[in-house]
């Protein structure tokens, strides 16, 4: 979030609630459309064979008819160290596989996401199941574990009610990644900060509201920092990564991103958190794919509530 004259360890915005809520399930009001109350069992992943020989074909038994994944559904995450492991080695997997794009590419972020909440829940899974994962994978999973940690020590009390946010879509990976990209041609900052802070902030556009202070966009920037350093629409996901990146670029980035990103909220853990999150895409940019999915869930009495786009409160 974009402010001006903010103490250090003053609550970060929408970050700190979405973000630390994560869990492994969700509960749900009684009378809100679009707010998931039951995930449901987590989908197989298979990849596409390769092409089989000719004569194969003849040999081979007819395979079963099968329903088709229901890749909208909520996933769930394992409640063991080794099925979490299973679980991440799968969703990893098709974060790196080109085929997997649309619907199935959501479910695997969504389930990354959930994952990694539960590994929030049993810290005592975390190096059996960092194991688990190939070499290259394990410090990309292993920076967006600790951000979520980071995160969380910026949470609060539990909110006594639901946000007055209505839940979107999000723009497609591509339309993104080339404002990042935009951005970062421009004003000389990787891309992979601005990602990191529209993942923080607003899930990658999808919470449409206000802050707490004020701030507002898909990027949470006060009304008095847009006039300076914004153009265009504050609620326009280019405009305000081009926003952002410039309010970066006057803050020192980037030759200081640790001073630009302070400047940007005044809170070293939310520092910390973006700094992790980029390192994670910088080392494999499929990471982007898996934080993409990532949905909004917010934190009530009963446990996280999941804010499902065309949820409308307020």
């Amino acid at each position: 979030m974009v402010r001006k004259s903010v103490v250090r360890g003053a609550t970060v915005g929408l970050a700190a609630l979405f973000l630390a809520a994560c869990s492994a399930g969700a509960v749900s009001p009684n009378d809100n459309d679009g707010v998931e109350s039951r995930p449901v069992p987590a989908i197989r992943y298979t990849p596409e064979p390769t092409a089989a020989p000719t004569n194969a074909a003849t040999l081979a038994p007819k395979p079963s008819a099968t329903a088709a994944p229901d890749w909208s559904a909520v996933p769930l995450a394992a409640n063991d160290a080794t099925g979490v492991a299973q679980q991440l080695v799968m969703v990893e997997a098709m974060l790196r596989d080109p085929g997997v794009s649309g619907a199935q590419l959501n479910s695997a972020g969504h389930l990354e996401q959930l994952l990694f909440g539960r590994l929030a829940d049993y810290p005592e899974w975390r190096d059996a199941v960092l194991a688990a994962l190939p070499a290259a994978q394990r410090d990309v999973v292993k920076n967006g574990l600790d951000a979520g940690k980071q995160l969380r020590m910026l949470s609060g009390p539990i909110p006594s009610r639901l946000p007055d946010w209505k839940i979107v879509e999000p723009a497609p990976i591509e339309e993104l990644l080339s404002y990042y990209k935009e951005a970062q041609d421009t004003f000389g900052i990787d891309w992979e900060y601005l990602a990191a802070i529209h993942l923080v902030e607003t899930r990658m556009g999808r919470i449409r509201g206000l802050s707490s202070a004020g701030a507002q966009g898909p990027m949470q920037f006060m009304p008095a920092t847009w006039a300076m350093y914004g153009k265009g629409d504050i609620n326009d996901n280019h405009d305000a990564i081009m926003g952002a990146a410039r309010y970066l670029k006057a803050a020192g980035a980037p030759g200081n991103m640790q001073k630009a990103l302070f400047a940007y909220n005044h809170a070293q853990a939310y520092v910390n958190a973006l700094l992790l999150y980029a390192e994670s895409m910088k080392l494999d940019q499929n990471a982007y794919r898996g934080y993409h999915g990532w949905q909004v869930y917010y934190p009530t009495k009963d446990g996280p509530v999941l804010l499902k786009a065309g949820w409308v409160n307020g």
